[in-house]
């Protein structure tokens, strides 16, 4: 348990270092994701993005089990 701690920090701490490159990335307008825009109403949902970082973090944890 404490190991996972451990991991979670690092990246916690990796990704508040990459933040000003990351949040350049399109992640969220992505082809695919769901936008609505109306006159006081905005949803969105990031369906292809979702996709795309649920694949990219099953292939890292595979990858580190082996």
């Amino acid at each position: 348990m404490s190991k996972t701690f451990i991991l979670l920090g690092i990246l916690f701490l990796c990704l508040g270092l990459f933040w000003p490159w990351l949040k350049q990335l399109p992640l969220g307008r992505l082809p695919g994701d769901i936008l609505i825009v109306r006159e006081n109403f905005r949803f969105s949902f990031p369906l292809t993005s979702c996709i795309l970082v649920s694949l990219v973090l099953s292939l890292l944890l595979w990858l580190f089990r082996r």
